[in-house]
């Protein structure tokens, strides 16, 4: 408080100061009106209620420290996506192309709207439903929609991270598993397993041994027992990671947020060393800039933005809801999403420096055999001797030989070329050959580690470190669950913890039937996107349009410590809204110009073919995006037409040197009255009131506060007034 106040001037001196209503007001502390007289809606106050609620925050749990809140962060928002998606937009995009869109989208949509998630979660200290009840109560559906989305994610989200502990377990073997088809002795003689000779060894392994999958989604099959196990022991895993909140989920982040990058750094230098590396590297990043002209390229980078940073969840408005109010937030969304995107591009380079080797091995493969029916054909006389090269020395047939002896044998065979079947071989076509998903990390990046010398070692790092991506993920997944419900219902974390575990594992089993990989497919591409833009785009018209975009700016300040830039304001206000339409309305064309299917493994044909959902598989995945955004019209009806209580005043937040604290101010009848209308000095209350506030662990007493008037975030009390206001 100024030293020249009034206020000051009273308290110094007996002399009597005539002050009026709004110097009053000017230094008085926020009151909540449905405690006190002003109250002339006739809402009843619950003490008891308001008790537990000002316990609750003040024994809400904190980060131990800003190096395990980042980390947190990043583990939650690098995940699986950046391992095996990311490479595969990028190649099939354009390259390095790519990379200039999914900047600017980053910059346009992705920053901002993560800046602003973890600035309402930090502001407000709440999870995702309690954040938006108190932005904008008829928007509340949006943190019950986050919480389905999240749980529909981790349903199977964790079957990922089972088979990833079983292709873990069956690591510690040497050869592999996958390197060799399994030979069926048929009496007297041994033949090689069909399904996996018209295939490969790695590919037989991952549909027939590791899935058993079956011939659609129709065909249930029954359990697969060994992933049950599987997913079991990875619900087991979350679970006790959770079970104490942030105090567990905080340590293991230690480990899961930084082990992934030990093991990318080793996969990188021990790529680059590899035959054929420099190859995969060069073709990745050599740019296709035609393609940065289609608007398809474009969908898919905000897509990834999008997902790569966790928006929408919950999760990244739960892990800052335990930060203190004065943190850096700013600074935490600038780092993470630098770390997210380095992230995506070191795991590019480790992937197709993989692939590049992967690559020069199978064009040797292809040379080899095609040189070998070359030979025949010589030998029957089909061939002329006259059309092979005088260099040419077939024990020695190098890739660039092959080519020219195919190139001339093409051209003077040229009307019966067709008949010989012989394959060009190009490096270039197995380079262009993408794989994204769970084909990169189970068939394409397996298949190349059994190339690697100790492949069994490099095996074992590469799916610890998919536990650990995945680990990350889920953490903040079941944060966007378990910190709203908590927050929200008052419930016990431990048993909640334990019970939304065994309740996704029973619900999961669906998952790990022979045809459970069709259903990860189906919700993988289908439960979230939609549901999720819908959330965002309700987010930020919640903070930008209804609750205010100065408003909000100006608390920033205060929290903060200093103004924000401009730039989000208008990113706020108009881009990011406009960009996130735009992404919702072509997500909607391309479901429907694209009717939703799915790649199936045809046992007898050993290859994937595409079928159409049938009509069932249809009514799931519609009542899987319906259900999803079911909660936002129900809360905004219930509450338009006052059918429940909106709780927009549970709330009263406002600041104190830039930490939050909640009024519970219990004043008598007429304490107001009183305050403002005493004429004698001697019975004219204290203008700091007598009432406790809570400021956060470690905060001084108000009158300890005004006695620095030019403190850090400005002197006096700062009204936030209630979500109300602004509708």
């Amino acid at each position: 408080m100024p030293k020249n106040s009034k206020v000051t001037q009273r308290e110094h001196s007996n002399e009597h100061v005539t002050e009026s209503v709004a110097d009053l007001l000017a230094h008085e502390e926020p009151v909540d009106y449905k405690r006190s007289v002003l109250n002339v809606a006739g809402e009843t106050w619950d003490k008891q209620k308001d008790a537990e609620e000002d316990l609750d925050s003040e024994n809400r749990p904190a980060w131990n420290s800003k190096l395990q809140y980042i980390l947190a962060q990043i583990g939650y928002s690098v995940g699986l996506g950046n391992v095996w998606r990311f490479p595969y937009l990028c190649q099939k995009n354009g390259g390095g192309a790519y990379l200039v869109p999914y900047l600017v989208l980053l910059i346009i949509i992705g920053l901002p709207l993560f800046f602003l998630e973890l600035a309402v979660g930090q502001r407000i200290r709440r999870g995702s439903i309690g954040v938006w009840n108190y932005v904008c109560p008829r928007l509340g559906g949006i943190g019950f929609a986050s919480c389905l989305v999240c749980l529909f994610v981790g349903l199977y989200y964790n079957v990922i991270i089972g088979w990833s502990i079983f292709y873990f377990f069956k690591s510690f073997q040497y050869p592999l598993p996958w390197s060799e088809c399994p030979i069926i002795n048929n009496g007297t003689t041994a033949i090689v397993e069909a399904e996996c000779e018209k295939s490969s060894a790695t590919t037989y392994f991952w549909y027939r041994e590791a899935l058993d999958i079956s011939d659609s989604i129709s065909e249930s099959g029954g359990l697969n027992w060994k992933m049950t196990l599987c997913l079991l022991t990875a619900w087991s895993i979350v679970c006790l990671a959770m079970i104490k909140g942030i105090q567990s989920s905080g340590k293991v982040m230690y480990f899961s947020s930084l082990f992934p990058y030990v093991v990318l750094v080793c996969f990188l230098v021990r790529g680059l060393l590899l035959r054929g590396a420099v190859d995969g590297i060069l073709h990745m990043f050599t740019p296709k800039l035609d393609k940065m002209l289609d608007p398809q390229v474009w969908r898919e980078a905000a897509t990834q933005v999008f997902f790569a940073l966790g928006l929408g969840f919950g999760g990244v408005i739960a892990f800052s809801s335990y930060n203190k109010q004065d943190n850096n937030c700013h600074f935490d969304a600038a780092l993470v999403s630098f770390i997210n995107f380095f992230t995506s591009v070191l795991a590019t380079l480790v992937v197709f420096a993989v692939l590049g080797f992967k690559a020069n091995i199978m064009n040797e493969k292809c040379v080899v055999e095609n040189a070998e029916k070359i030979l025949g054909y010589l030998n029957t006389k089909v061939l002329s001797h006259d059309l092979i090269p005088p260099h040419v020395n077939f024990s020695h047939l190098t890739a660039k030989d092959y080519s020219e002896m195919y190139k001339v044998i093409m051209t003077v065979k040229e009307n019966h070329f067709k008949e010989l079947s012989l394959d060009a071989c190009l490096l270039e076509d197995e380079l262009n050959k993408s794989v994204q998903g769970t084909g990169l990390a189970f068939i394409a990046f397996t298949e190349a580690m059994t190339h690697f010398p100790a492949s069994p070692f490099w095996s074992v790092m590469f799916f610890l470190m998919l536990i650990n991506l995945g680990l990350g993920s889920m953490i903040g997944t079941m944060a966007g669950i378990s910190t709203p419900i908590i927050d929200t219902f008052k419930v016990r974390k431990e048993a909640f913890t334990v019970g939304c575990c065994i309740f996704a594992f029973l619900v999961g089993l669906i998952f790990v039937q022979r045809s459970g990989n069709y259903f990860v497919a189906m919700f993988d591409d289908y439960s979230a996107t939609l549901p999720l833009t819908v959330v965002v785009i309700l987010e930020n018209i919640a903070v930008a349009w209804i609750y205010g975009t100065k408003k909000f700016m100006q608390e920033l300040t205060e929290m903060l410590g200093f103004r924000p830039s401009r730039f989000y304001y208008y990113t706020w206000k108009y881009i990011s809204p406009i960009c996130m339409a735009v992404l919702m309305t072509a997500s909607i064309i391309q479901l429907g110009v694209n009717p939703p299917g799915y790649s199936a493994w045809i046992k007898e044909e050993a290859s994937e073919k595409f079928l159409y959902y049938p009509t069932w598989a249809m009514a799931i995945l519609i009542s899987l995006i319906i259900l999803a955004t079911l909660p936002l019209p129900v809360v905004f009806i219930l509450r338009q037409f006052h059918l429940v209580s909106d709780g927009s005043n549970a709330l009263s937040v406002t600041y104190k040197k830039g930490r939050m604290m909640k009024d519970i101010s219990n004043l008598e009848d007429n304490d107001e009255t009183r305050f403002i209308l005493s004429k004698v000095p001697s019975e004219t209350p204290s203008p700091m009131p007598t009432h406790r506030s809570y400021l956060g662990p470690g905060s001084s007493s108000p009158m300890e506060m005004n006695s620095t008037p030019n403190g850090r975030y400005g002197s006096g009390y700062h009204l936030a007034s209630t979500p109300e206001s602004e509708l």
